[in-house]
């Protein structure tokens, strides 16, 4: 039983580093290519919400496939299984946006400065705000998935 849980938890880790990677990217896309925002300026609530939205969305449909037939193996109904998997998925994401937004706003997170090869790099503190939501809601979502959306695959 602990066994399937470590074996679970990884694959989930692994699909969550994949949609980590898509989530984050499609949301810095959002904010810097789609809303061309500065990185030098403040970036504004409502870009931050949309592009964690849409980022999301598109790790959901991601997290969905991979976690159900490979993580969690899930023989049930595709169509029930989405719906508690939106339900865990809001559960989770929920949180996680007012978090985003308030450590945006309230938070003194600095941003990072950093040159790769001989390339400078700046990564804003909305961004930084972006990637410890992910952290959150990933941890959440797992939880979720787990303990609901596949209880009956887990038992």
């Amino acid at each position: 039983m602990i066994r399937k849980f470590f074996i679970e938890a990884f694959k989930y880790g692994v699909v969550g580093i994949l949609n980590t990677l898509l989530t984050a990217v499609t949301i810095w896309f959002m904010m810097y290519g789609l809303f061309s925002v500065q990185e030098e300026e403040k970036v504004p609530e409502t870009v931050i919400s949309v592009s964690n939205i849409v980022g999301y969305i598109v790790g959901l449909i991601n997290s969905f496939i991979c976690n159900r037939k490979w993580t969690f193996k899930s023989t049930t109904g595709w169509k029930k299984d989405l719906i508690k998997f939106v339900i865990a998925f809001l559960i989770s994401y929920i949180p996680q946006l007012f978090l985003v937004n308030i450590l945006n706003n309230y938070a003194n997170i600095p941003e990072i400065n950093f040159t790769f090869f001989c390339h400078p790099y700046l990564i804003t503190s909305a961004y930084i705000c972006q990637l410890i939501g992910i952290v959150f809601y990933t941890i959440m979502n797992f939880l979720c998935n787990k303990y609901y959306t596949f209880k009956k695959v887990n038992k």
